[in-house]
């Protein structure tokens, strides 16, 4: 058995190390889920935590860990009766990115339930984790099939496996621990909601706290027995704690005053749902019998909100997480009441406090920085009245000849569906048809390899013409390995979807560029709800570059748009070529994901050659022998129109789409209107 590092010999991290450790004092608060950048021992301090937990006192011989004091009447492998109980140490399950579903929710084997009426269950993740810590490493990439699964075990306290009308429940109760770089996208609201702490980390600035993480990984990567040795004692202690914190836990006391101050302050910060405030009354609770007091304070409030709200106050993927500070301090003072001062001295302190980068029992005081807002784009005001006069746009700084100010995104709207032809077979997903493991059934086939999704009606027609020769008897159908057919399912998937965006002196006018980005933008929240990759290709001067590589993350997309500048002249070909060799690589690292290519531009060509408009459409005709899927945002403005962006569209073998058409309800508002006008013509 490998070694883990110390919990204790974590350096600095002092949220992420109180965080796990309230979970730890009570499971009740709901998780952990840690934002932080590459690199900075998120998995480490995590898979660290489960050393430190006490031990569980299970059923002897229960597959799905019951505990002996209340075992669950539903299990599977009972009912228990007075079979005895071990003790075992809590256990850190992890859940990897790409595990199947039957990994996760366990195997039900179909040939037994239907031919003998025996349920053979094979317990997955689930059941693993019950009573201790289900850890998902880069839970932002998990796949949508897996993380609805992990919603139901979480809102229900059960996992449900369901084959054809066969069906086996157990219970499954853990903490949710998920690590992720928000780089690489971000979760669903409704799992992220799921989390009741969140955190962010960051490499730490300081070089001596820099040089103890080098001294000491190093240390321990030499000797991992003998560095977890002179550890030993600050776990031990550490450990005890813990347990003495649950022990102080139900007898801690939550006034009223205390219960005002939660709801006031969520209902401040305007976050949806009641989840918030019990998510912040249990962390309340759990800071005080972390501090070794019965009574929770306003102080005790104020660090809870500061863990449990940010990361309920996104209102749309491109929001940052975070609190105004100065804002719940107001909050809080204003709903005081007559409470004892706040100690100042929160608890007993840990072994290992105050040495070289925090090595020991998080802090109790002080108070994180705020989050980091940075590159997250700000929504502009309504665009102005169509007849209103496009004011001169600002100048860049002395040294970029030729170009503008980034401009302002406008207000982003609902878009029409834009997706891929055909059937496709690629990541799960919410925009184009494709084959998938969830969805409708449309047919069936022979299974290649294990059964996943049986098609019972065709399974019946393949197993009854045998049934004689097979010697039947009795009511049971006799079945066999071959008679078993897979379901062919047809649901949606995920598509790259690479924009191509003309930056040109042609687009540079402040009120248009300012509705272009609008535009995409809206386009971008769109591909952040159906689960999409998104790249970005600018061109403007004299080439195009790639602004941002195909990623999963639209908040990075959205942040290089804000920031795009524009001006110069317009090589359209260079662009359409960029892209090109984009979505070539693209195809080599990930064949079964289609791209959709949308340029937005007006479709002049004035730079890239001496005919830039020729050479513009042999690029968009080479992206059409390819068989790429490609949509043309027309920008084109002003009452004589060139429809220069139609014969591109035409080139590329796609659709043009103008900004207006690209709104979804611009088709209700039209019959609307001619609702509207029907109904004065019958009255007049």
């Amino acid at each position: 058995m490998s070694t883990r590092y110390p919990f204790t010999a974590v350096v600095g991290m002092d949220d992420l190390r109180l965080a796990l450790l309230l979970n730890a004092v009570s499971p009740a608060v709901g998780g952990v889920l840690v934002r932080g950048e590459k690199g900075t021992a998120k998995s480490t301090a995590v898979r660290a935590l489960a050393e430190l937990l006490p031990e569980v006192a299970v059923v002897a011989g229960c597959r799905f860990s019951c505990d002996p004091a209340s075992p669950d009447p539903g299990c599977p492998d009972g009912p228990h009766g007075d079979g005895g109980a071990d003790a075992r140490p809590a256990r850190m399950v992890e859940l990897p990115v790409g595990a199947s579903e039957d990994r996760l929710v366990g195997s039900l084997d179909i040939e037994k339930a239907l031919a003998d009426g025996v349920k053979a269950f094979e317990p997955g993740l689930l059941a693993a984790a019950h009573r201790g810590i289900l850890y998902v490493d880069e839970v932002n990439l998990l796949s949508d099939h897996l993380i609805d699964h992990l919603l139901d075990a979480a809102a229900m306290g059960a996992s449900h496996v369901e084959r054809e009308g066969v069906s086996v429940r157990h219970a499954a109760r853990f903490l949710l621990v998920g690590t992720m770089n928000p780089e690489e996208g971000e979760l669903r609201p409704q799992l992220l909601d799921r989390f009741g702490l969140t955190v962010e980390v960051a490499a730490s600035r300081v070089p001596e706290e820099r040089v103890e993480v080098v001294r000491r990984r190093l240390a321990f990567e030499d000797d991992p027995a003998g560095f977890a040795g002179r550890w030993a004692g600050e776990e031990a202690a550490l450990r005890e704690r813990i347990v003495a914190a649950r022990e102080l836990l139900p007898k801690v006391a939550l006034g009223d005053a205390v219960l005002l101050q939660i709801a006031a302050t969520c209902a401040a910060f305007e976050v949806d749902g009641m989840r918030a405030d019990i998510v912040m009354a249990r962390t309340a609770t759990a800071l005080a019998a972390w501090a070794g007091r019965e009574e929770v304070t306003s102080e005790d409030v104020r660090r809870a909100a500061l863990l449990a709200l940010p990361h309920r106050r996104r209102r749309n993927p491109f929001d940052a997480p975070g609190m105004d500070e100065d804002k719940l301090d107001e909050t809080l003072e204003r709903f005081r009441g007559d409470e004892p001062e706040d100690d100042p001295d929160p608890g007993p302190d840990g072994p290992g406090d105050g040495g070289p980068g925090g090595g020991g029992v998080p802090p109790q005081g002080g108070e994180g920085p705020a989050p980091e807002t940075d590159g997250v784009p700000e929504q502009a005001p309504a665009q102005a009245p169509e007849h209103a006069p496009e004011p001169e746009p600002e100048r860049a700084p002395r040294g970029a000849a030729g170009e503008r100010a980034a401009v302002k995104a406008g207000e982003p709207f609902r878009t029409k569906t834009l997706s891929v032809p055909g059937l496709g077979e690629g990541a799960a997903g919410r925009r184009s048809r494709a084959r998938t493991q969830n969805g409708r059934t449309t047919g069936a086939t022979r299974p290649e390899g294990t059964l996943t999704k049986l098609h019972l009606s065709a399974t019946v027609r393949a197993a009854a013409p045998h049934q004689r020769a097979r010697g039947r008897s009795g009511a049971g159908l006799v079945v066999r390995r071959d008679d078993l057919r897979q379901a062919v399912r047809e649901g949606r998937e995920g598509n790259l979807v690479l924009f191509v965006v003309d930056a040109s002196g042609s687009m540079a006018a402040r009120r248009r560029m300012g509705a272009v980005k609008g535009a995409v933008l809206s386009l971008l929240l769109d591909a952040y709800q159906r689960r999409d990759k998104v790249g970005l290709v600018t061109f403007r001067g004299r080439a195009a570059e790639l602004a941002l590589p195909p990623t999963s993350s639209v908040d990075a997309a959205a942040a290089r748009l804000e920031e795009l500048p524009t001006g110069g002249r317009t090589p359209l070909s260079a662009g359409l070529l960029r892209a090109r060799d984009v979505l070539r690589v693209e195809r080599l690292r990930d064949p079964s994901r289609r791209p959709l290519l949308v340029v937005v531009t007006d479709g002049r060509a004035t730079g890239g050659g001496p005919d830039p408009v020729g050479l513009a459409a042999r690029a968009a005709r080479l992206h059409a022998a390819d068989g790429t899927a490609s949509v043309v945002l027309d920008c084109e403005a002003g009452p004589v129109r060139l429809g220069l962006a139609g014969d591109l569209a035409r080139d590329l073998g796609g659709t043009a789409v103008t900004l207006d058409e690209l709104r979804a309800d611009a088709i209700a508002g039209l019959v609307r209107e001619a609702q509207v006008n029907r109904s004065v013509r019958r009255a007049a």
